[in-house]
């Protein structure tokens, strides 16, 4: 395989990504706008489901990850599992607050951009040479 056959299955990957990353932070601004409405429970619903679409993620990227070459598909869903892994233990300690946490580092700041969008920007940058931090 060489590289050119391998752009539009790594586009295709990225396109989903960013897909995918917008339904999350969609979601995670509706939660916060549930709690600014002082809607405690429809918050943590929708952290949840936030979540929920991070657990995911690994798993439902596979069928984009098979037309990469070995170890591009390797790193590609080492990465991928980091995310999904940090969500399924925000649901499995069933922890709102870990929840609200994901995707941002502790020394995050509004404005900046998220560890997911970091790594999709590195992965889009990088294409097959792409590993994970």
């Amino acid at each position: 395989m060489n590289a050119n056959t391998n752009e539009q299955p790594l586009s295709g990957l990225i396109i989903w990504l960013r897909n995918r990353h917008a339904e999350v932070m969609a979601t995670e601004a509706q939660a916060l706008a549930r709690l600014d409405a002082g809607d405690t429970p429809g918050h943590n619903e929708l952290m949840r489901r936030k979540a929920e679409l991070l657990a995911a993620m690994a798993e439902d990227a596979k069928p984009l990850l098979e037309p990469l070459p070995g170890e591009a598909r390797f790193n590609y869903a080492l990465a991928l599992e980091g995310f999904s892994a940090s969500a399924r233990m925000s649901l499995r300690l069933n922890s709102v607050f870990y929840m609200s946490a994901l995707l941002y580092p502790d020394d995050h700041k509004p404005g900046q951009p998220d560890n997911l969008t970091l790594c999709i920007d590195s992965m889009e940058k990088l294409g097959l040479e792409f590993k994970k931090d």
